[in-house]
């Protein structure tokens, strides 16, 4: 049993646990705010664009000369995965949610005969697929330094997930990141971005008016395609960037209740020590002076 010197010293020590955790759930509710509303200014844009490209796709379906960030290599040997996820932990699950689903998805590629190609954004995502995937792993990209995601960012890592596809390293790309929803719900996402996939509802959608281009459909795509994968990404990035105040504000928020719950439970276990303590000097006095 704990002596009241070490329960006392625990109490303390959760104290100043509970007081860390609260703190960084204040952080990270203020810093919330501001991530959320990029988020969800980024999404109008990405989804329209989205449209616009479905319906110039589905005008082209078939079209030999289609571009390849449109009509693909032909191929699906190769896949690159690219798994966006924070650069520091203390989130609960988000960072493992992501990992989870990119994991599976590239044990699944690789048990079918798959190549297998990963390029990580994100400290924490880095770190931990390098235990199973070392030698799938080609680029790693972080931006701990960076105090605020801007476009820029995102297509830094646009341009290298081009580069290689245009080197013919890969015909199929994946994005994994974490969707937005609230405080104490962030999704795990995979999305293909190369080539451009657009299901049925969205090419109904964009097809139901008429368009008349200049210059032409096929110049469009070629300028608007590499664009949509920055933007994309950028999404990807923003919705991170929720998704991970989000959690940590929930995880904090557990953690400084069950501090709370821990500081009781020690409390009460060092007052019953110690009136067992003071009882058991009060019998020995007792029995001294009875003894005289």
């Amino acid at each position: 049993m704990p002596s009241l010197k070490d329960l006392k010293n625990r109490i303390a020590s959760v104290k100043a646990t509970q007081k860390i955790t609260k703190a960084m759930k204040m952080v990270a509710a203020a810093k919330l705010r501001r991530a959320q509303e990029a988020a969800e200014a980024a999404r109008p844009y990405a989804e329209r664009m989205t449209k616009v490209l479905a319906g110039l796709s589905a005008a082209n379906a078939g079209n030999a000369e289609a571009p390849l960030l449109l009509s693909g290599t032909g191929k699906d040997q190769v896949h690159l995965l690219i798994v966006a996820t924070g650069e520091r932990g203390l989130a609960g699950g988000f960072n493992s949610s992501i990992i989870r689903l990119a994991r599976d998805h590239a044990l699944k590629l690789l048990a079918q005969g798959k190549t297998v190609k990963i390029i990580t954004v994100g400290r924490k995502g880095n770190d931990i697929l390098r235990r199973t995937f070392k030698d799938n792993i080609v680029d790693y990209v972080t931006f701990r330094e960076i105090k605020q995601l801007g476009f820029a960012q995102a297509d830094e890592v646009a341009h290298k997930v081009l580069a290689l596809y245009n080197a013919g390293e890969f015909d199929i790309a994946t994005l994994f990141y974490a969707r937005f929803q609230s405080v104490i719900s962030q999704v795990a996402t995979a999305s293909q971005i190369i080539p451009a996939k657009f299901d049925a509802t969205q090419a109904a959608d964009a097809s139901s008016a008429l368009y008349e281009y200049e210059p032409s459909e096929e110049e469009i795509l070629e300028d608007l395609l590499p664009k949509n994968v920055a933007v994309q990404i950028f999404r990807a990035l923003l919705e991170n960037n929720a998704s991970f105040y989000g959690a940590q504000m929930s995880a904090m928020d557990n953690a400084t209740r069950n501090a709370g719950d821990m500081i009781n439970k020690l409390t009460l276990s060092y007052n019953r020590q110690r009136q067992a303590q003071i009882t058991k000097e009060l019998i020995e006095i007792i029995s001294g002076a009875e003894a005289l």
